[in-house]
């Protein structure tokens, strides 16, 4: 069986994003990928500033989420 999951390296331990069923002392194998983290030309993609900014106001209840301490990478 294979999983993919995401996970974040800290303190020397790479920690799942989310609840990983894994047994107890059993041997995994590990294939690591880094993410690349994409950014996004909102004028490239045909938005003005006026609809960026209601973007940005839709988007804003994501904020605490995005800025918390999990989220960095």
């Amino acid at each position: 069986m294979t999983t993919v999951i995401e996970a974040v390296f800290e303190n020397g331990v790479l920690k799942p994003q989310v609840e990983a069923d894994f047994e107890e002392n059993h041997r995994y194998r590990l294939i690591v990928e880094e993410q690349a983290i994409e950014i996004v030309d909102l004028a490239a993609s045909g938005n003005d500033q006026q609809q960026t900014a209601e973007l940005r106001t839709r988007l804003q209840t994501f904020a605490e989420d995005w800025e918390s301490e999990e989220m960095s990478l």
